[in-house]
């Protein structure tokens, strides 16, 4: 097929690194490695960082000047075969691919769509209508968590659903990882307000509870509340944290090769693409029984999920796994066993084509 492809929040051009870049990355990868023949549809970034009424006409308004250029690129060159659009919520909604898809007769997907109804007040509530009426309207919503589709059915019961499970390419971690040295702690996170610096506070915590433990840390991130987040460790002795800055992505598997635990906390992760990158490396993860976390973690198998919000708990998972090393060893070909085997490009390109063979393409 060939498929027109669009990232509200996202480009998979940004020159921003981060997870949802990542895994819109991955989509086209894996769209392509069935076959699928994959264009970017726009570069149009709609994202609302807060909910302004003169921010949103604006928007709008650029949003129909894209759709009429693609209106006309279409009946010039021919309309593509399917509209897919990734992770359209409440902040960013696809306000170009379900009006064109309706003119041209071209069947809709969604991935990742989300929607919260603690949102539904304001400026939000208006937005979440627009996400609403394109799952409604989707051939097909593909959901990467229970978490996710549970929201949806709960809104539209009716919605044509598809599961896929988050998943990374592995090509860069199929060489056997050395024994790491399993003191060695590291995370990958950005630094910036809310959910990530929470994390960062809860880690500096549990860190500083085992601080009579051998080990040290590696942090991998940069971003606007790095003085926040640095200033969290700053009770910790500086030669145990190891501050690396942001890496480009490609360099982060040979970090992770020589580490032993990987450890974030994870309050608000969808699900965690570094979670997956860190398996695969023959990590065992420590994290919170969190958000969409459990989706990428086999709690006991692969690393301990620990309640939320409980420091003591976490604190004693690593120490758990500094302290017994064949638990470790065990865990960590676990978790990359689970990636290389259940998680890969290849696993999700086959889980697409399967999901989107089912769409009747006109």
């Amino acid at each position: 097929m060939r498929i027109a492809f669009y990232a509200p929040l996202k480009s998979p051009n940004d020159p921003v690194v981060s997870g949802d870049r990542q895994m819109a990355r991955m989509l086209v990868k894996a769209l392509q490695h069935g076959g699928h023949s994959v264009e970017l549809a726009s570069e149009l970034r709609f994202y609302l960082r807060q909910p302004e009424p003169k921010s949103f006409d604006a928007l709008k308004i650029e949003a129909r000047d894209e759709a009429a250029r693609l209106t006309r690129l279409w009946q010039r060159d021919g309309k593509p075969d399917l509209w897919f659009c990734y992770h359209p919520y409440y902040k960013a909604p696809d306000l170009i691919g379900p009006e064109l898809a309706s003119a041209f007769a071209v069947p809709y997907v969604t991935a990742e769509a989300s929607y919260s109804r603690r949102r539904n007040a304001g400026l939000w509530a208006d937005s979440q209508a627009l996400v609403a009426r394109a799952i409604e309207q989707a051939a097909l919503n593909i959901c990467f968590t229970q978490r996710d589709q549970q929201g949806l059915t709960d809104v539209i019961p009716d919605a044509a659903l598809g599961m896929l499970s988050p998943f990374i390419d592995t090509s860069a971690f199929r060489e056997m990882p050395a024994r790491a040295c399993p003191t060695r702690l590291v995370t990958v996170a950005m630094m910036r307000p809310g959910d990530k610096l929470e994390s960062y506070r809860m880690l500096a915590q549990a860190l500083g509870s085992i601080g009579h433990l051998p080990w040290t840390m590696s942090v991998i991130g940069d971003g606007p509340a790095r003085d926040e987040v640095q200033a969290q460790f700053a009770g910790l002795p500086a030669d145990r944290i190891e501050w690396l800055g942001a890496i480009e992505p490609a360099a982060v598997p040979d970090v992770l090769y020589t580490k032993g635990i990987y450890v974030w906390p994870g309050y608000g992760e969808a699900y965690g693409v570094a979670y997956l990158e860190a398996q695969a490396a023959g990590l065992p993860v420590v994290a919170q029984d969190i958000a969409g976390v459990p989706e990428v973690v086999r709690d006991g198998q692969t690393g301990f999920l620990t309640p939320p919000g409980d420091v003591a708990a976490f604190a004693s998972a690593i120490a758990r796994l500094l302290a017994h090393n064949d638990e470790r060893t065990i865990m960590a070909a676990q978790a990359r066993r689970f990636v290389l085997e259940e998680r890969s490009l290849g696993g999700a390109a086959a889980r697409l084509a399967e999901l989107l063979k089912k769409i009747p393409i006109s």
